[in-house]
């Protein structure tokens, strides 16, 4: 498999190191103000930029029709449009707020703890998400993924990062020096608190599921999200 990595920082890097283990190639290395140079050479782009180049980087890859996995955050205002012109141009596009299969599974006990607890009205539901201080969007993505999972399911209406109303899920994020991520959900009541945690130990496990995506939406037309990548929809 020819990669076209966009972005090449620690997460490119990342990639770069696993896929060559996997024994893919690496054909295009692009910052996030250079040009698409050699990308026709590309099976498929995986984006790991910054939030003011990932719609540029997704764009130019639908309308080229290279199949394309992001998994930058910060810029999801232009996900819709996206969408839109992947179905256009019969593309391949899969985002996902975290690539890692454990966060992915995270992510359903997630969904399936918030329905439970819906009912139990007792229980009021908070977050907590740490990140490295290199993290630029607040809350993270995964953290917004999360979120929106328990606002579904529950009285919650909208999440907050601060000064959270009643009716507002609150988010505490915090920023420490080399945390690759931790996300916790905490049910509390007078009596006793349900917590669920999981906690990245470092950037593999992310560049990992990127690139185990990447190989899955070869030869594929459509959007897609990590749920089709590990069989998880049923």
């Amino acid at each position: 498999m020819k990669i076209a990595l966009l972005g090449y920082g620690k997460m490119g890097k990342a990639i770069e190191r696993i896929a060559l283990e996997r024994g893919h190639e690496i054909v295009v290395r692009r910052s996030a103000d250079g040009p698409f140079q050699g990308m026709e050479q590309a099976d498929v782009a995986i984006d790991f930029s910054i939030p003011e180049a990932a719609v540029e980087n997704i764009s130019y890859c639908l309308e080229n029709k290279i199949p394309i996995v992001s998994g930058t955050t910060g810029w999801l205002e232009n996900y819709h449009k996206m969408v839109t012109l992947c179905e256009a141009n019969q593309a391949a596009f899969i985002y996902g707020s975290n690539f890692s299969l454990g966060v992915n599974l995270f992510f359903e006990l997630n969904d399936y703890l918030a329905k439970m607890m819906a009912k139990f009205k007792e229980y009021n539901v908070e977050m907590e998400e740490i990140h490295h201080t290199q993290k630029l969007d607040k809350p993270s993505g995964t953290a917004i993924s999360l979120a929106n999972s328990i606002i579904n399911h529950t009285q919650k209406n909208s999440w907050s990062i601060e000064n959270p109303a009643k009716e507002d899920l609150f988010i505490d994020v915090k920023r420490i020096d080399a945390v690759p991520g931790t996300h916790s959900v905490f049910y509390s009541s007078a009596v006793d608190t349900i917590e669920i945690k999981h906690t990245a130990h470092s950037r593999d496990g992310f560049a990992f599921g990127a690139i185990i995506a990447a190989e899955w939406i070869i030869g594929k037309t459509g959007v897609f999200t990590m749920k089709d990548v590990l069989d998880l929809k049923n």
